[in-house]
């Protein structure tokens, strides 16, 4: 096998911080390491013990959005010297990236995980909305249009980037899913893992992940309202305390589990009927591949990269965005369709795996080196 390029990386968020952005540069760097090449990290530091190859740079809480981190734009001594160097956001770290490629006159390449401006109501004051949306979308195009490549991580986000009216060539490339560690785990470990939490033999509907107001979660309590069945939330965020009180007001069975460890979401996604995900704001939907990837099917928004990452009729169903009662109809369809849907869940794991992600991501850099 020809050697791999050299990588190095560049990240906004990091562990810590638990989200899909995060898990794809991990799991990316893990995969293209253990096929022999190097790929360097440089994140905000936080609460976490680096591992040799991973550069934390000095960092403070971002004030507006609880779980990132605002970072000094610089890369540390001992980062390798690229053949690419690939961005996965457009703030200090990412920028940082950039500055880095054109001194080693690298090829640069940006992963677009998030829509930065879609999530500008939900950190700013309604009169100063307008203004910073079309000055995020701005700062994304112009960053954008430093990239030699971008990569969307589906379709649909592919579109969304070249309606920014980028210039940069823009290829569809999904972050895939760790398909030896997301399998369906036995009914023992179920019970257990239903026993440790408390949470019966009930039907279970759930969401895990960041619980941000961007998500919509409270369309998913307000949804269960009239469900015979028991919600699990996995994750945390700003949105929890008020999402604790909706399901309270509306006397929804409602358990919020915290940060699960990631040995237990396996069992986590094994153990519910149905994984609900009411947020119009991804750019892929991990999550629903994860729990796909461990055969439970999904109810998602019909917005945003849901459209696509959830197969409607065949590995779950869509509703409309903010439309409670047709949430909650997709749920009581998935959960009376649920064994032919999570047959054809696990029929469809190989197609969603990160090492199909990362055969593609190796052949994306050799195309820019060639």
């Amino acid at each position: 096998m020809a050697d791999l390029p050299t990588v190095a990386a560049f990240t906004d968020t990091y562990l810590p911080t638990v989200n899909g952005a995060t898990y794809t540069v991990r799991t990316w760097r893990e995969r293209w390491q253990a096929r022999g090449g190097r790929m360097d990290v440089v994140y905000p530091d936080a609460d976490y013990e680096p591992e040799p190859g991973e550069h934390p740079v000095a960092s403070v809480d971002f004030p507006f959005y609880e779980g990132y981190r605002l970072a000094v734009p610089h890369a540390p001594r001992g980062v390798a010297t690229p053949d690419i160097v690939h961005a996965h956001s457009p703030f200090a770290v990412g920028f940082a990236g950039y500055r880095y490629a054109r001194r080693h006159d690298a090829p640069f390449v940006v992963s677009y995980h998030t829509p930065t401006s879609e999530y500008v109501e939900y950190v700013a004051p309604d009169a100063v909305v307008p203004a910073l949306e079309r000055a995020s979308a701005a700062w994304e195009r112009w960053f954008l249009d430093r990239a030699d490549l971008v990569l969307a991580p589906s379709d649909r986000t592919r579109e969304r980037v070249r309606d920014l009216g980028v210039s940069t060539p823009v290829e569809a490339l999904p972050n895939g899913v760790d398909i030896d560690f997301f399998v369906p785990v036995g009914d023992d470990t179920v019970a257990d893992f239903r026993e440790r939490h408390d949470l019966g033999t009930d039907t279970l509907i759930g969401y895990t992940g960041r619980h941000g107001y961007e998500k919509r979660l409270d369309d998913l309590v307000d949804a269960a309202a009239e469900l015979d069945a028991t919600l699990v939330f996995g994750g945390d965020g700003p949105a929890r305390d008020d999402l604790e009180a909706r399901a309270s007001e509306q006397g929804v069975d409602a358990c919020f589990l915290g940060f699960l460890p990631r040995e237990d979401l396996p069992a986590f996604y094994s153990a519910l009927d149905v994984f609900a995900f009411p947020s119009p704001v991804e750019t892929q939907g991990l999550v629903a591949l994860e729990a796909n990837a461990c055969g439970t099917p999904v109810v998602g928004a019909d917005a945003g990269a849901l459209t696509e990452t959830v197969d409607d009729g065949e590995t779950g169903y869509h509703y409309p965005v903010g439309d409670v009662a047709a949430f909650r109809d997709a749920i009581r369809r998935t959960l009376d369709e649920r064994e032919r849907l999570a047959a054809t869940c696990l029929d469809r794991r190989e197609e969603v795996s990160v090492s199909r992600a990362v055969d593609r991501l190796d052949s994306a850099y050799g195309r820019l080196l060639d």
